[in-house]
Formats: C-alpha cells, structure tokens, sequence
C-alpha cells in the first residue's frame, strides 16, 4: 500500500508543479487577504513522513515560501541539521523575484556548512546546513526541497501551519505513514477553528489547511501555538540510536530512559571523587552538601550551547566531563547528579522546555520521548519540595530558576520511572523590588539622593547582571533606568549579590540638577522620583487575541525628601488605592516635623490569563498608575 501512495505521488506531484508551481513563484498571485498583515507568505508545504523500518524513516518537503519585507527574512527556514543518526539525501534551493524570474540556485553542496556546537569537541558530528542570501529587492520567493533520512523513528515532525505571527499559509499539506500494528499517539489542538481537513484513517495521518491569514502579534499575546492549529505525533514504539523504547506513559518512559540512557554514566576520577568528600567532610545536611558540589560545578566547568535537536538525547559520560571540564546541559546535569551521588544526596536529571518568555509546558497527557523539550536541569526533592538546580551556569546562586525553568511542567526521570512535576512559581509577592531613597531637594530645584535598591525573585534575575558590565556601561544603564530624570550624574555605584538568601542589593549616589521646576516662588516636584510606570500597554481599536501575564511581580518604593527650609508644602495630595483582578496600587505622601516629605508607593501586578473583552480595563489600570506615578506638588517659598 505505501508502495502505491508513494507511485501515487511521483504521477501526480509533476503535475502539479508544471502546472501550478509557475503561479506560486509570482508573487503577484497571492491572494490579498493572504497578504493584509503579513512579512511573508507560505505559498506551499508539503511535507510527506514515511516509517519505512521499525528505524528508519524519510522525510520529503517541498515548501515554497514569499518574503514580503525584511522583517519576514526569518521565514525562508532553509536550513537543515545533520548528525551520524540523520542524512540529506536531498537539498536544493532556488530563488525567484516578485514576477517569478529565476535569480539563483543553490545546490546542496553550496550550502553554508557549519559546526552546530558553540565551542568543544565532544559532539563534532553535529552540524548544520543552511541558506545564507542577501536580498537585495522585495518581494522574492524561495523554493526550498529537501530529503532526510532519519536512522530512528523516536521524533515525528509537528505540524504547525501556521509558522508565527505575521505569517499567512496558501497551503500545508502534512502527510505521514506508519504501518498501523505500531500504534500511535496524536495530540491535534484548533482544528476546527480553522477548518482544517482531516483525511487521517488507519496506517495515515493526513491533514490539509488553506488559506489562513496572518496573525498580528499584540502586547502580551499567548504563545501562538495555544492558538492555532497544532499537531503533535508519536509512535508508542521507537527506536533511537540502536535503543528500542516504548511511550505508553510517562511513567513507563522515565523508568525505560532511566535504565537505557543514564544508568553507568555517573564514574568520575578517583581524584575528584576524593576532592568533592573532603569538601563535604563534617556536613550532614543534604542541601548543604548540594551547595558545596554545585559551587564546584560552577568553578570547575564552563557551559557549551548544542543546537536544539542534535547532538543526541543521552548525556556524555560524567568521566568525560570530568576531563575536559566541560559540556552541554545534558553532561553538565549528569555531572553534578554524579558528584552529589557521591555524597549521598538524591537528585533526578529532568527534561523542560526552558524559555524566557514563554512559560511553555511539557503536555502531561502526550508521553513522548522527544520533541517537547529543550534543556536539562537537576531535580533534588527535600522534605516534601522540590530544589532546582541549572547546572550551566557558573553564576545562578543554588536553587535559583526564575525567567528561565519556572512555573512550568517539566519531566522528572527516576529509577522507577517518570513524572510530571511543577517547578518553582515564582509568586507576585516573591519578585519584589524595594527602593528606599533619602533626598535632598535644593532651592534651585536640584536634588542629592542616595538610593537602596534590593531586588529578589524574578527581579533578582533582571538585575543582577547590572554589576558585571564596565563601568561606563553601568553608568548610562542608570541614566537609562531613571530617562524621566534630566541631568543625571552618577556619584557613585555599590553592589551586594548574596547568593544564600538570593538578593541583589545595589547603592547609588546621584545629583541631577533642576529636577524640580521653578516658577516664581514655586518648586514643582514630582515626589516619584526614582519608581516612575512609563510602559503604558498598547492600545488597540478592536483587539483579536486574549492576552497573558506570564509573570507578576511587587514594587516597593519609600523615600524621605528634605525640602529647603524657606520653602513649605502648599498642599498635598490625598492618598490613591487603585485595586483590580490585575493588581494593586498605593500612592501616600505625609509631611514630617523635621521638614522632609514621606513619600510610599507600591505596586504590584497579579499573573493570570484573561479574555480579549479585559484588555482595555487593564490598560487603564496601567494609564491610572501612569498619571499618578506622574503626579506633582506645590511647594511655596515662605513669605
């Protein structure tokens, strides 16, 4: 039967291209509504997947793709990773202009070829072919063809018709055949939404879509594939690099992983293995011990970048970490999983999806040996809670995964299996930055102020990295930081990262000259000086999408301003609360007996999903915080 579909396509695909192929590389021909929004246009993908052996698999595709404007250059996805599991038998590329002109060719042999490794030896194989061109008009089109021989059937290319935001599909054609005694598992999400033709049956999946318009991204949009058809497959029976596994379950996947790839991984040196237990000689408490490994990782070893998806899933043996002292996340975590065996601490090496921005989750009810990860880190249960550690980094204080590995499911591998487990949410509360600021405010309108400012959490992570740059650097970042305020000399700069309680302290001395305005016998200050919500949500007339806070957080601010003694307040402002589903506001201002002004804001912003019809109540929350934030007081000279 495969036979027959595979003649089937050789008959039939010829025709097609002479008689239609002509009209995709015209970008004249584009349909406009496919055009309204969009950078670039799928004019045609064809993807056709067959199971040829229990491991082996080909991959044939042909995608033609119009770049409309620079900003779609990232959209001609012409490139292609290679290993000792994956061979091109097929790539070639060709280039058309806006009329369908042909202006170049490229051939396999002709394509950039480059290590997929940032540095290091241990994953030499692992490379990377790709399409570098220049445009040098708009539109253009790219025919790109390719064929791949995978020597495993463990990954299943996903199906995602529509590739990203501002880009629109003519039409995807997603194919795959599997012989039907495997049996298989599907995740298919907004199908019907987008009328999306189904045509799967036994032995075939088969999927069609046409005619999807470009989505506009707006401010905090979800992750586009929550939104939009997305198809995820997988054999319950694979093979990967001589290895045969099954995924039924997690539970099934993490005890068979646990057993095939990691078990015999974890020898170090008889120098190191004495090294690290006369490091913890004396400690008995597990997490003490962990601390005192994962320092050791830190100094002794540096982090190399291995593209996603090459490069193999099982991690290079610790004794060759060891070594060299170095490797990517998946030998790093092993390495430290090993040397905290030694010292008899339990720790789980984990699979996630790490991400800054998105907080994407591995699907609990999808068991899938890859695809749906991207990194490694180290699970160490204590005490009925979870520790993270990020084993790559030789600066992220211990248990520290904020904006990176946070609040999301991730894949737990034990001896006894797998799980799905939570990591760390890093609560609203929880990211906090609290300022506090002792200001001397001049006659003239200049000011003098030394300010605190002490982050944690999230926080913690946006601004620590603030005291590893020059010095220069670190100057025009607070002049940066504090835009609203003109003049700004930076007096001095001084910085305290404690890593045992996660906190980032940072002390500053600045002057700026003329802050308050002057008018006769007035001074108009702005008593919010240094805290001030500037990043107003964008508006839009009739919003599409809902809209996600990925992450809240808590501002603090309390400072102390010394008014010039000739000088005294003609009135001040009542207090402002502004409270809503998405946060919380205070804003207060007293007068002191000694002549100085206490002023105390917070603001704190909730984490949540919410629907489109929302999106303007929480702009004004941010507009109403904005004004406020902005708001001044009279000062009067005394007569």
């Amino acid at each position: 039967m495969i036979k027959i579909y595979r003649l089937i396509v050789v008959l039939v695909f010829p025709i097609f291209c002479f008689s239609q192929e002509d009209k995709l590389l015209n970008s004249h021909t584009i349909p406009i509504n496919l055009v309204e929004n969009a950078n670039a246009v799928v004019r045609w993908d064809d993807s056709y997947i067959e199971v040829k052996s229990p491991n082996k698999m080909l991959h044939t595709n042909k995608r033609i793709v119009t770049i409309l404007n620079s900003s779609g250059n990232a959209k001609v996805d012409a490139s292609l990773g290679y290993d000792k599991a994956v061979s091109i038998k097929k790539m070639e590329a060709r280039i058309y202009n806006s009329d369908g002109k042909e202006i170049k060719r490229i051939k396999k042999k002709d394509f950039e070829d480059v290590s997929a490794v940032d540095g290091g030896t241990l994953y030499s194989d692992s490379r990377v072919k790709y399409l570098k061109y220049t445009p040098t008009d708009y539109p253009y089109t790219v025919v790109f063809d390719t064929e791949v021989e995978y020597n495993y059937t463990a990954y299943i290319r996903r199906w995602r018709p529509i590739e990203g935001f501002s880009t629109s599909t003519e039409y995807s054609r997603y194919v795959f055949r599997y012989d039907p005694a495997n049996e298989l598992n599907k995740y298919e999400i907004n199908f019907e939404v987008f009328g999306v033709i189904n045509q799967s049956k036994p032995g075939e999946i088969h999927y069609e879509a046409k005619n999807l318009k470009a989505i506009v991204y707006e401010a905090y949009s979800p992750n586009l594939k929550d939104m939009t058809p997305y198809a995820m497959l997988n054999l319950k029976n694979f093979s990967y690099e001589g290895y045969v596994g099954n995924s039924n379950s997690w539970e099934g996947l993490g005890k068979w992983m646990h057993e095939q790839l990691l078990i015999g991984r974890t020898q170090v040196s008889e120098k190191t293995k004495n090294e690290i237990l006369s490091l913890v000689a004396g400690l008995d408490d597990p997490i003490d011990k962990a601390k005192v490994v994962y320092k050791y990782v830190q100094d002794n070893t540096r982090y190399i970048s291995v593209q996603e998806g090459i490069g193999g899933i099982q991690p290079i043996d610790a004794l060759k970490v060891d070594e060299v002292k170095y490797g990517d996340c998946k030998g790093l975590t092993n390495y430290t999983k090993a040397l905290l065996d030694l010292v008899g601490v339990e720790s789980y090496y984990t699979r996630v999806y790490a991400s800054p921005n998105n907080l994407v989750d591995i699907n609990e009810d999808f068991a899938s040996f890859l695809g749906q990860s991207n990194h490694v880190i180290l699970n160490l249960p204590h005490q009925g809670k979870d520790v993270w550690l990020e084993c790559t980094s030789q600066t992220s204080p211990f248990g520290y995964n904020a904006n990176f590995t946070d609040d999301r499911n991730v894949f737990v591998i034990r001896p006894d299996g797998g799980e799905i487990v939570r990591t760390k949410i890093y609560t609203a509360t929880e990211n906090l930055l609290a300022t506090k600021a002792d200001i001397v405010l001049t006659e003239d309108g200049d000011i003098e102020a030394k300010i605190g400012l002490n982050s944690y959490g999230t926080q913690y992570g946006h601004r620590e990295g603030i005291q590893n740059s020059a010095l220069k650097n670190q100057t025009l970042y607070y002049k940066g930081y504090w835009s609203h305020i003109n003049n700004v000399d930076v007096v001095s700069m001084n910085y305290k990262n404690d890593k045992e309680t996660i906190k980032f302290s940072e002390n500053i001395e600045l002057t700026a000259a003329k802050y308050a305005s002057k008018t006769g016998d007035r001074l108009l200050l702005s008593p919010n000086l240094f805290n001030v919500l500037s990043n107003v949500p964008t508006r839009y007339r009739d919003r599409k999408l809902p809209f996600k806070i990925q992450r809240g957080f808590y501002d603090t601010d309390e400072y102390v301003i010394s008014i010039p003694e000739n000088y005294q307040v003609e009135a001040l402002q009542n207090d402002v609360l502004i409270e809503n589903k998405f946060g919380k506001y205070s804003y207060t201002i007293t007068e002191n007996d000694d002549h100085s002004l206490v002023f105390k804001r917070s603001f704190i912003l909730n984490k949540g999903d919410y629907a489109k019809e929302d999106y303007d109540e929480f702009r004004n929350f941010y507009l109403k915080v904005a004004k406020q934030d902005q708001a001044r007081i009279i000062l009067i000279k005394k007569s």
